[in-house]
C-alpha cells in the first residue's frame, strides 16, 4: 500500500523511462518515432520556461542595478546544453553501435531536457 502511495505523489515523468512511454508503438522504428516526436515537444517546453527564466533573470538585474543574473543564467543554459549532448553521446557509445542506439540517446535527451524545464521554471518563479 504504502508504494502505490508513494508512486502516486511522484509525477510520471520523474520514473517514467521515454522509451517504456512509447512501448505500444510496436515497432523499433515507431518507438523511435515517438520519442522523436517526445524531444520535439520537451524542446519547445525547454525554449518556454528557458525564456520565462530569463525574462525573470532581466528583471532582477534592473530591480539590482547589477548585470549578473543573465549572464549566470546563459551561462547555466550552454553549460547544461554541452552536458546534455555529452552525456547523452556517452549513452548511445553504451550500445556499441546496435540498433537502438538512436532511441537511447533521444530517450536521454527527453529525460535530461524533463529535468532542464523543472529546473528553469523553479528559476522563474
Amino acid at each position: 500500500m504504502r508504494w502505490a502511495i508513494v508512486f502516486l505523489l511522484f509525477p510520471m515523468s520523474a520514473v517514467a523511462d521515454p522509451t517504456l512511454e512509447c512501448i505500444d508503438a510496436g515497432s523499433q522504428v515507431e518507438i523511435g518515432s515517438c520519442v522523436s516526436d517526445m524531444e520535439t515537444r520537451v524542446n519547445a517546453a525547454i525554449d518556454s520556461s528557458y525564456s520565462l527564466a530569463l525574462g525573470a533573470a532581466r528583471e532582477l538585474d534592473d530591480v539590482t542595478g547589477r548585470a549578473v543574473a543573465t549572464p549566470a543564467l546563459e551561462a547555466s543554459q550552454n553549460a547544461w546544453t554541452a552536458y546534455r549532448d555529452a552525456q547523452c553521446e556517452a549513452v548511445g557509445a553504451s550500445f556499441g553501435g546496435g540498433s537502438g542506439t538512436g532511441i537511447a540517446i533521444t530517450a536521454c535527451r527527453v529525460d535530461l531536457g524533463r529535468a532542464r524545464v523543472d529546473e528553469l521554471l523553479r528559476y522563474a518563479n
